[in-house]
């Protein structure tokens, strides 16, 4: 069995960047990780997996883009645990709207974690957000393991 799966949608690439980085950190601690672009391919068995990241750039007036919805849809249920990460641009709609979808979605799943939330791109800075927040997110799976 894969412990992790990592689905995230990107259109300018910042978002899939923030999961090759999340997946690259898991990976490098002997953790199995696949990884999905939403609207992609074949839509992959979340029963298979113990932990599910969701990713998703936040869209319009803090939309979640349609086919991050419709692939919450096609899953049908809600797997546990779920672990959310999204990208935004406070220049749109300042801190009100930034990384709305990251929030909806953590919100829908009962995500036992906060939602990682980027600006932009994960590059400089910010990829020590993405570092803290992936070794909190194995330090909570972990724990549920034992």
């Amino acid at each position: 069995m894969v412990s992790f799966l990592i689905a995230y949608t990107s259109w300018s690439g910042n978002t899939e960047e923030v999961a090759e980085l999340i997946a690259d950190k898991i990976s490098r601690e002997g953790i199995e990780v696949d990884t999905h672009r939403i609207g992609i391919g074949v839509l992959p068995d979340v029963n298979k997996y113990e932990a599910f990241c969701i990713g998703s750039f936040t869209w319009e007036k803090g939309s979640t883009p349609d086919e991050v919805k419709d692939f919450v849809a096609a899953i049908g249920f809600k797997p546990v645990p779920v672990y959310v990460f999204g990208t935004g641009d406070t220049q749109f709609g300042g801190d009100e709207l930034f990384c709305k979808a990251a929030e909806k979605l953590a919100r829908f799943y009962h995500s036992p974690f906060e939602p990682l939330k980027i600006e932009q791109s994960p590059r400089g800075t910010q990829e020590k957000l993405v570092t803290n927040w992936t070794k909190g997110v194995l330090d909570h799976w972990r724990h549920l393991q034992e």
